[in-house]
This record gives C-alpha cells, sequence and structure tokens, in this order.
C-alpha cells in the first residue's frame, strides 16, 4: 500500500507531464539493468559521472543496445573517488550534463522495473536530479539481486550463519564469469545476468546449497 501510495504522491508532483510514461504499466517479462558511478556514496552531496542501463526481455540481455554517458560533474572530483571507477577529471570535461543524459535516460528506462546490485543507491543518486528537473522520484519497481540472492541462499539459514552478499562472492556462487568492476557497463551487464540466473532458480523453486554449488546459467546476451 505504501508502494501505490508513495507511486500516486510521485504521479501528482510530476511537474512535466510529457513523462507520464514513467507511470505506466510495467511492460510484461521486461526489465533494465542499471549502474550509477559517483563521486562518492553520499547521495546528497555526490554526483553521477557514468552511467550504464541494459535491457532485458525474457531471457536475452540486449547489452549491443545499452544505453551508456559519461557525465560532467558540477564540483571537482576527489582523489577517492578516482580510484574507485578510474575516471579522472578529464576523462569526463567534455561529457554532458546530468539535465541532458537524464531525459535520454528516462526514455530508454519507460516504466520497467529496475534491476542492479544495491539498487537503491543509484536509485537514490537518480532522484535527486529527478527531483531538481522533475519535481519527483524515479517511481519504477526495484529489483536488488544481492536480495535475490540472499533469498536464494540464507532464506532458511540459521540463526549465526555467515553471509556473504559482496558483489564479487555471488557471482562467484553463480559460477559466473569474473567482471571489471566499477565500470558501470560491466557492473549493469554483471546484474543483468545474476538477475535472471536468480530469477529461473526462484522460478523452478531451487535453492542454493549452502556449500559450493553447481549452478549453470540459461540466458542470451545479444
Amino acid at each position: 500500500m505504501f508502494g501505490q501510495l508513495g507511486r500516486l504522491i510521485n504521479r501528482v508532483t510530476l511537474s512535466d507531464r510529457s513523462y507520464c510514461f514513467l507511470f505506466e504499466a510495467e511492460p510484461g517479462n521486461e526489465a533494465v539493468s542499471l549502474d550509477c558511478e559517483t563521486t562518492g556514496f553520499d547521495h546528497w552531496v555526490d554526483e553521477i559521472v557514468s552511467i550504464a542501463a541494459i535491457r532485458i526481455s525474457g531471457a536475452r540481455i540486449h547489452a549491443s543496445s545499452a544505453f551508456r554517458a559519461l557525465v560532467r560533474p558540477e564540483a571537482t572530483m576527489r582523489p577517492a573517488s578516482i580510484k574507485v571507477h578510474q575516471l579522472r577529471q578529464q576523462d569526463v570535461a567534455q561529457a554532458r550534463a546530468m539535465t541532458d543524459v537524464l531525459p535520454e535516460l528516462l526514455h530508454f528506462i519507460g516504466s520497467r522495473p529496475l534491476v542492479g546490485y544495491w539498487i537503491q543507491f543509484d536509485v537514490r543518486m537518480l532522484d535527486k536530479y529527478m527531483l531538481a528537473m522533475l519535481n519527483t522520484r524515479l517511481p519504477n519497481r526495484r529489483i536488488d539481486v544481492s536480495e535475490l540472492y540472499y533469498d536464494r541462499k540464507y532464506g532458511h539459514a540459521p540463526p549465526g550463519t555467515r553471509i556473504d552478499l559482496r558483489y564479487a562472492a555471488i557471482r562467484a556462487d553463480l559460477k559466473l564469469p569474473v567482471r571489471a568492476q566499477h565500470d558501470a557497463f560491466e557492473d549493469a551487464l554483471g546484474a543483468a545476468e545474476m538477475y535472471l540466473l536468480l530469477e529461473d532458480l526462484r522460478a523452478r523453486n531451487v535453492r542454493l546449497p549452502r556449500q559450493q554449488s553447481d549452478i549453470r546459467g540459461n540466458f542470451a546476451i545479444a
């Protein structure tokens, strides 16, 4: 009920009615995997410097038609953030501002659910720009692959069980290939792979053993 109320409030406060498509019904069996690289982890003061979004339909990941953009932050990037995503000030000096990137991203996403690893952080970062530009927040449903993994792996675990939800640990347990981290496109692609594999396990009511398992994914990347 709270989700429905929040969605209604977001729609009422939307300042530009041409973006009402964000509130349409979700397309069947579709989602968008999303990742942002940022200047830090405080969504109030930090900024997005890179973003990628990849559509998923059925068991297919549409990587070749992904949305990818570098973003020029208003503030100077800090050395600590550069060490994480390897994007320097000169790498984004000629990039577009988020006010130019955001409309294209929203049309790419549409009303599809958003998939990601700790997706709430990415959405909070985008909401800052959404509020400034459209006086509303992203209404899209969020699907966190770490929560899907927790359900399949630890949903019935006894108290005291050691829980490991690190990105690399989840991929290793799912027998997925190692991907470079802190690259928006690679992280979005990695989240899409995890999502499809975990959704397949959920649909078949298969749980991950708390020992090493032999899991195989059944999906395609186009």
